[in-house]
């Protein structure tokens, strides 16, 4: 099937003249996750992962995507004739470099513009200067082929009030103004969903497990245009943004808003979030002005209200974990349990819960060698079952009024080998040290991921991916520009965003071992100013996850006086938290299980 896909697709490129044809992952927002209609990418590949990037030429596919998912991509792109580029390993070109060395000079690159960021064409564009590359952005080929493609979607449109947002949408408008008049920007065009989710106090269902609506969005001195299916507006909603001055006009007229910018107006735009049809369609005139959107910052900076209500979500969140552990350690090899069976249990749990509004992602149920799938999902095909030895590895979230939750715990379901606890106990005591991290203000991610690897670095280990990202109110699981990595210079990942209050980021590092099992240890934690003293400010972390980690899996005697005590404070306050939202039974087992070593 996908051959035959592949085989239609350079068909189109003959009749269009293209030496090759790209597509990525995005939708026509920049988005990491995306709505069925725009999954061209899987669809023309078969690859279903989060990140990845298709470049099909005459006599080759290929297909590019990071350490996440190399083992998914090996087992989904068998047989298709696309073959893996491992992006980031040794000797492995970047897509960029490969199409600077494969493409003939004067040749033609086709994609299409609204599904390709402005930034990542431009620097494209500077790679194959010297080979007088034409793009051709303007047709959808993978749709041509795509005949039963989904249609757009149009899930209606809620308000989030106050009580939840912490600032109102004028606050937040005038806000964003404010910054648009420092950078002497007549007019600001906004592309990512959750960006205008937050700014208008909106959410939505257009995304699989991420709030958003199908929109864009323009803000001038005097006017805010929102692009959008007005059908997916209830009249409550449609009252209560007419009421902050804000206008409709339909989805697709975004391209002739731009095109109608004056000449000599200044336009400010993020080049990263931004789509390059949009971009192109812009007036020679018009003076751009790039920077990152002026709404990342006051999103990613939680407000009081949000940081005392993710608080309240992370409670809830920690009963339904710690339900689920206690539901897995008594009845596995009593009954059949299987990775999907969990992830029915986990949802029924969920939903139990005042205020839950779905997953935040789709769950990672990985049992066993599993495990080391770093963003494994389970299928009927491929969900094993549960036995009483090895472990399994959960790594789940969800999203509720009060906000988003993202935890991951690797749980014994039985005897476990020494390899087993060592590695586990290495990721312990990485996340425990990151986690009692103490810092002066000004301190990024980049400075502090060490922390979490040393212990791993020390045993010649590590894991290929970041230690942290930053996470949304009830919003996208993964929230720029805020993160833990240690790769400097790296233009996937913002690095140097320095640390502030309010900032909710995770924790999370691992060790997989291919066909064998894998461990991550994940906690959400806010930052939070520590005392000031004549050197400056400093800062900590408040660790929001309520959820015991197993202790049948650590060795007691590699971790240092410190890490053991910090594990025990944090067990503590688990127990005190969650005990009281738990049946005798489960409060009797969860002492036992937090119990001090």
């Amino acid at each position: 099937m996908i051959q035959e896909r592949l085989k239609q697709l350079r068909s189109l490129m003959e009749r269009e003249g293209l030496d090759a044809y790209l597509i990525l992952t995005e939708d026509f927002h920049g988005s990491e996750y995306v709505g069925e209609y725009f999954k061209c990418r899987r669809f023309m590949s078969g690859f279903t992962g989060s990140a990845g990037s298709l470049l099909v030429m005459k006599d080759m596919a290929g297909l590019w995507t990071d350490g996440r998912y190399f083992l998914q991509a090996e087992q989904q792109l068998e047989g298709s004739t696309i073959t893996l580029f491992k992006s980031g390993e040794e000797g492995v070109p970047a897509l960029s470099d490969f199409l600077a060395e494969k493409l003939p000079q004067d040749g033609r690159l086709g994609f299409d513009g609204r599904a390709v960021n402005y930034r990542m064409a431009e620097d494209l564009a500077d790679k194959l200067k010297a080979k007088n590359i034409t793009f051709c952005y303007e047709k959808d080929l993978a749709g041509e082929i795509w005949t039963d493609r989904p249609a757009l979607s149009a899930e209606p449109v809620m308000l989030l009030d106050e009580c939840y947002t912490g600032k109102s949408r004028a606050d937040k408008l005038a806000l964003i103004r404010e910054k648009m008049s420092e950078k002497k920007a007549d007019c600001f065009v906004l592309s990512s969903l959750d960006d205008i989710a937050w700014l208008l106090n909106i959410r939505g269902g257009d995304v699989e497990c991420n709030p958003v609506v199908l929109s864009y969005l323009a803000l001038t001195a005097d006017k805010v245009i929102l692009f959008i299916n007005e059908k997916v507006l209830p009249e409550k909603v449609k009252a209560a943004l007419a009421a902050d001055g804000v206008e409709l006009m339909p989805y697709n007229e975004v391209y002739d808003y731009v095109k109608q910018l004056p000449e000599g107006s200044s336009l400010y735009v993020d080049e990263s979030k931004t789509n390059y049809a949009i971009m192109k369609n812009c007036r020679p005139g018009v003076q751009l002005i790039t920077g990152a959107n002026l709404t990342a910052m006051p999103k990613c900076v939680k407000n009081a209200t949000e940081v005392e209500n993710e608080r309240k979500a992370h409670i809830k969140d920690g009963v339904v974990m710690t339900k689920l552990i206690y539901w897995l350690k008594q009845n596995v090899g009593k009954r059949e349990i299987t990775e999907l069976t969990v992830e029915d249990k986990l949802e029924e749990l969920h939903r139990q819960q005042e205020n839950y509004m779905g997953p935040s992602f789709t769950p990672i149920i990985g049992y066993a060698e599993h495990g080391a799938i770093i963003h494994y999902s389970a299928t009927k095909e491929s969900s094993a079952a549960l036995q009483p030895r090895s472990m399994v590895l959960m790594d789940t979230g969800g999203q509720y009024l009060e906000g988003t939750t993202d935890i991951t715990r690797t749980v014994v379901l039985g005897p476990v080998t020494e390899e087993e606890k060592k590695a586990f106990t290495l990721v312990l005591r990485g996340n425990l040290n990151l986690g009692a991290a103490k810092f002066k203000e000004g301190v990024c991610g980049l400075n502090l991921d060490y922390l979490a690897r040393f212990p791993m670095w020390e045993e010649g280990l590590d894991y290929n991916h970041g230690t942290g990202h930053g996470v949304g109110y009830f919003l996208n699981v993964h929230e720029g520009p805020v993160s833990f990595h240690w790769k400097a210079g790296d233009p996937r990942r913002v690095v140097s965003t320095k640390l502030e209050e309010g900032m909710i980021i995770s924790n999370e590092p691992g060790l997989y071992f291919a066909g064998k099992f894998g461990i991550r240890t994940e906690n959400l934690i806010v930052c939070r100013k520590a005392e000031k003293t004549d050197y400056g400010q400093f800062m900590k972390f408040e660790t929001l996850t309520m959820v015991p980690i197993d202790l049948e899996a650590v060795i007691p005697e590699a971790m240092s006086e410190r890490e053991r005590a910090l594990l025990n404070e944090y067990h503590a306050k688990v127990y005190e938290v969650i005990s009281p939202y738990l049946t005798d039974e489960e409060a009797a087992w969860l002492k036992t299980a937090t119990r001090a070593i």
